[in-house]
């Protein structure tokens, strides 16, 4: 028998995380069917997980559903904690382990006490596109499932390009800038910008192996890179450069364009444009 997952119909993020956890990284379950039923009930009225074929996430009372416990976990949780034990590739896997923190967050409707819960960006958060899906069923059940297992293979992908750049960024140089506390790193991963600045570095340089440069000031700081965009075309007159119009925004080079010619610059140099 093939395998199959089954899970509540209409299934909100919670279940769409649990399968796709399951097809994800459970190899024996990653070419599973789906099949959907009442919520609280079994897949036949079979007893739960009395046929290691049919896994039940966020319904009928087995190992991945979580209504009958009163305790703060979630369908993902408890599929994350068996594929831990199972896979030691995954136990200290931290962009999976703050993903499912998200998914049980909001299971427990805790996106209430984020911070300006009310505002209107959280109107694009994976829950809410999904239920607004529902609400104008766009979606089949089967649907809601591929395009949120979609989402979250994305959603997984820049955590961990985020956990890559908070280890970068402890590893970067630190200096002082004319407008405050600045960063220069070395790396590939473009994350490292934004992480950067969401930790309050007014100005990052981001300088890639294979010499693309990227400096950004923070959206709303004081920075402008025009002095900084006249010297370093003096400095590397052959590179690409481009002063972006907000002048906070100094680019070297595009992978998009065969035609730029990247920075021979390090780092150290690039860093010199700035210290005070």
């Amino acid at each position: 028998m093939s395998k199959l997952i089954i899970t509540h119909i209409n299934p909100d993020l919670d279940a769409i995380a649990s399968v796709w956890l399951l097809r994800r990284f459970e190899q024996d379950f990653s070419d599973a069917s789906i099949d959907f039923i009442p919520a609280g009930t079994t897949w036949q009225n079979q007893k739960v997980d009395s046929d290691s074929d049919i896994v039940h996430v966020d319904t009928g009372f087995g190992q991945f559903d979580h209504h009958q416990t009163g305790e703060y976990i979630c369908a993902a949780t408890l599929v994350l904690a068996f594929l831990q034990n199972k896979y030691s590739n995954l136990k200290k896997n931290e962009a999976l382990e703050r993903l499912v923190e998200i998914v049980l967050q909001i299971d427990h409707f805790k996106e209430c006490c984020w911070s300006e819960a009310r505002n209107d960006r959280y109107q694009f958060v994976l829950s809410e596109i999904l239920d607004g899906l529902k609400h104008n069923n766009t979606l089949t059940d089967q649907g809601l499932i591929d395009f949120g297992s979609t989402c979250l293979d994305g959603v997984y992908t820049m955590i961990k390009l985020k956990v890559q750049a908070e280890q970068e960024i402890s590893k970067g140089k630190e200096f002082n800038c004319q407008w405050g506390m600045a960063l220069a790193v070395e790396t590939k991963n473009d994350e490292v910008i934004p992480t950067a600045q969401k930790m309050g570095y007014v100005l990052v340089i981001r300088k890639d192996p294979e010499g693309m440069v990227r400096i950004k000031g923070n959206p709303g700081s004081k920075v402008d890179l025009t002095e900084a965009f006249i010297k370093v075309k003096q400095m590397d007159p052959e590179a690409t450069w481009f002063l972006h119009a907000s002048k906070k925004m100094l680019l070297n080079g595009s992978y998009k364009n065969p035609n730029s010619v990247f920075s021979k610059l390090n780092l150290d140099q690039l860093l010199e444009l700035f210290r005070i």
